[in-house]
């Protein structure tokens, strides 16, 4: 039964008890039966290979490619060192336009290759970049657009690449959040010139550490791969590169939670659709899926009416141990360190008022319904 952990399922991950449960908080790592992690691990021991390039390394990149068909997988150490490594194949110069609604390191990464970021306002609907608004910000020093999947939800892929088209524009997605997503029957990874994900262990599927890369272009994989090892090829070095090649133990998580991604994306779309249901009523905004997506449901974000409503129902969440997330607050333009305040309005008015509530595997109904019926209660 889609929902609950299924009787005699083989993951390490049981369903929160009604009525016995501990703090909830807004997501829990998967974990994948102990047994055929340490077999896993039998074999890393047996061969005493750790890093570079080992085996399992290589397996699972292949099984990125065969099982979700992602294009030139390249696994390593974080999303973040993804994003840094992607400016930096793509020699990338002057401006980068980016959206001012996600994680901090989307706009840190083109900061730290020397670039400048600027910021467009987002659909309030998806909260992914808004197209309409991308034209208006491109200069003669514009090199990129870089947009960010947010929540796992798809940007307008086909309205980016038509303006990039026109420019003369390279694509990079902020892929961190969209693992499991396809559009149009695609892996959302392989739209742009080049996407990164996060494998961290808060993500829909994890490796506990981790990330990856994914390109069309043999050419750019050939650079991406030679930058994430140091720019060396054997005892030679031949590229400013960094160490991001990621370890054995960490492909081997990846391996054996792999097999379970359906279950884990079938389970979180059962969540998602019970938490909808259930705050239909209340004056809550919800996120609305485009079409022609299949979604990953990789967090419920629900934006409030005011902030003082967002604190009103997580000061009344917290009260009874469940522990939502202001997930992005702020706005990236709102940061000290980047000062543009009022730069993108929607942006900032959603960072103020968004909360994602708990969503992960094993998540019972009734802690969601608990959810829904306190969330509801307060806002009346």
């Amino acid at each position: 039964m889609i929902g609950t952990q299924e009787k005699g399922s083989t993951s390490g991950v049981p369903e929160t008890p009604a009525g016995e449960r501990g703090p909830v908080y807004v997501t829990r790592a998967f974990l994948p039966p102990f047994e055929t992690f340490t077999e896993l691990m039998r074999g890393v021991w047996d061969r005493g290979q750790l890093t570079n390039n080992g085996p399992l390394v290589q397996q699972f990149e292949r099984a990125l490619a065969e099982q979700i068909g992602l294009a030139h997988p390249l696994f390593l150490v974080n999303g973040t060192i993804a994003l840094n490594l992607i400016i930096r194949a793509l020699e990338l110069k002057g401006e980068i336009i980016t959206t001012a609604f996600s994680h901090p390191v989307t706009t840190t990464s083109i900061l730290w290759e020397g670039c400048t970021p600027v910021f467009v306002d987002i659909d309030q609907d998806t909260f992914c970049i808004d197209p309409a608004a991308i034209e208006e910000r491109i200069t003669p020093a514009t090199s990129a657009i870089l947009a960010t999947h947010v929540y796992g939800l798809p940007c307008d892929v086909e309205a980016i690449e038509a303006i990039a088209l026109r420019h003369g524009l390279k694509v990079i997605y902020d892929g961190a959040h969209a693992f499991g997503t396809r559009y149009k029957g695609e892996s959302l990874l392989n739209y742009g010139d080049v996407s990164s994900t996060s494998f961290h262990a808060t993500k829909v599927f994890h490796t506990v550490e981790g990330g990856s890369v994914h390109t069309r272009s043999e050419a750019l994989y050939t650079r991406l791969r030679l930058l994430r090892t140091m720019g060396q090829v054997g005892e030679g070095f031949h590229a400013v590169g960094l160490n991001a090649k990621n370890s054995e133990l960490h492909a081997a998580m990846g391996v054996a939670n792999l097999p379970f991604l359906d279950e884990i994306l079938a389970q979180r779309r059962h969540q998602w659709e019970r938490y909808a249901t259930g705050l239909a009523s209340a004056p809550v905004h919800l996120a609305r899926i485009p079409a022609d997506t299949e979604y990953n449901h990789s967090y419920f974000p629900a934006v409030l009416p005011t902030e003082e409503a967002l604190l009103r129902v997580r000061a009344a969440l917290n009260a009874v141990d469940i522990h939502p997330r202001r997930y992005f607050s702020p706005a990236v333009t709102e940061l000290p360190f980047i000062g543009r305040t009022g730069e993108c309005p929607i942006a900032e008015s959603v960072a103020h008022r968004v909360l994602c509530l708990p969503l992960y595997h094993g998540l019972s109904d009734a802690i969601i319904d608990e959810v829904v019926d306190i969330v509801s209660r307060t806002l009346r």
